[in-house]
């Protein structure tokens, strides 16, 4: 890819599971079609000429600005620091089956004067409210976890159930966050949570990382001032990704955990991209390759995180149909290879997995020493 530092195929280290054919791991592997499939029949594809001519025109437009500003050779600069976070709404409630603190903030992101699309994104009225949930132990002050979901998450039950948080709050002690990304959960625009992340006007993919960090550094900001002794992220699939990115420009962060993450959307979108569509989107003069030098902005592989290299850790499954090992193997190459885990799974299956357990109780408990180096998913 372009300036995104993406190798294409990686070799794969010898720590990293063969995935045998086994009864168990053909389970896992059909959750993850059943996922895709779902995304497939229910997604929508623009397919008009005029639509793709439109939405390039506007990328191209998007890239003409960047470059004037130097974003794309610095893309940090792209995000600005936001203002403190000091007025909130919280309420205590039931849902999910976890008693919780809804936070509720306005986000205050807009994108860039001149930027396209900024209009378009200020219409998402629902989108302009910023949310959160919180576990937290009473009396002393307890480290921290900010989990960042993945797509389509963003509704209590899954993502009390996708980050296991009464394990990470009961279990491990931590108080917990787990915010709600931009088209996600209440703040969705379309008719399922994350309709208009990856799809359709792709402006609007840029602007929702932003928006995201935005949010998330607010949100970081507010949990210091509340008195957290220490703060981790840690991020799942495409909230691996977010994670990985806020790690870049977020300077307060204590440790980073970004699980089954993604890394690069285009190559995420060839891969998963129904049989032909890519080529249909090209004859129809979608650019690529355009794409590319605008995701610069918001790419994990185009900034080096802040977090120290033994407060990084990754884990992923070596039998992964949606993000697929090469996204993290990409980004623990960026990070310069820190603890990985493997184990011999699918997307979903991380749920289930010990090693996946064991690496986030290390990477969690402050007190606890990191280990340098790749953990063996033998």
């Amino acid at each position: 890819m372009l300036g995104l530092r993406w190798a294409g195929p990686q070799r794969y280290p010898d720590d990293v599971p063969r995935n045998r054919a086994t009864l168990g791991l053909a389970a896992k592997i059909a959750v993850d079609e059943l996922f895709f499939a779902t995304e497939v029949l229910g997604g929508r594809v623009p397919l008009r000429r005029s639509d793709w001519r439109r939405g390039a025109e506007e990328i191209e437009a998007a890239l003409a600005l960047f470059r004037r500003r130097g974003w794309l050779e610095s893309p940090a600069h792209y995000h600005t620091t936001p203002p403190p976070l000091k007025r909130t709404q919280r309420r205590s409630v039931w849902k999910g089956a976890v008693r919780h603190e809804e936070l509720s903030f306005t986000s205050g992101y807009v994108p860039h004067a001149g930027e396209p699309g900024r209009a378009r994104w200020r219409s998402y009225t629902a989108n302009h409210t910023a949310h959160a949930r919180l576990l937290r132990h009473a009396g002393t002050q307890r480290p921290w976890v900010l989990c960042v979901p993945g797509y389509r998450m963003g509704q209590p039950l899954v993502d009390f159930t996708g980050f296991r948080a009464r394990w990470l709050h009961e279990r491990l002690g931590l108080n917990v966050a787990i915010a709600v990304l931009p088209f996600h959960g209440p703040r969705r625009v379309g008719r399922r949570s994350g309709d208009g992340y990856l799809a359709g006007d792709f402006l609007d993919t840029v602007h929702a990382q932003a928006q995201a960090i935005w949010d998330l550094r607010r949100l970081v900001g507010w949990l210091r001032a509340q008195g957290a002794p220490s703060i981790a992220a840690y991020g799942l699939s495409l909230g691996g990704y977010t994670a990985a990115l806020l790690a870049a420009l977020e300077s307060d962060l204590d440790a980073v955990v970004a699980g089954i993450p993604a890394s690069c959307f285009v190559s995420l979108a060839r891969s998963n991209a129904p049989a032909g569509l890519i080529p249909l989107a090209r004859r129809l003069g979608f650019p690529f390759e355009a794409i590319e030098r605008l995701l610069q902005v918001v790419s994990p592989l185009t900034m080096s995180p802040q977090v120290p290299h033994e407060r990084r850790f990754v884990f992923a499954g070596s039998a992964d149909r949606l993000a697929t090992p090469d996204q993290a193997l990409a980004l623990w190459n960026h990070w310069q290879q820190p603890r990985i885990s493997w184990y011999a799974g699918s997307h979903v299956s991380f749920l289930v997995e010990p090693k996946v357990r064991a690496l986030l109780r290390d990477a969690l408990r402050p007190e606890a020493p990191a280990r340098g180096g790749v953990v063996s998913a033998r």
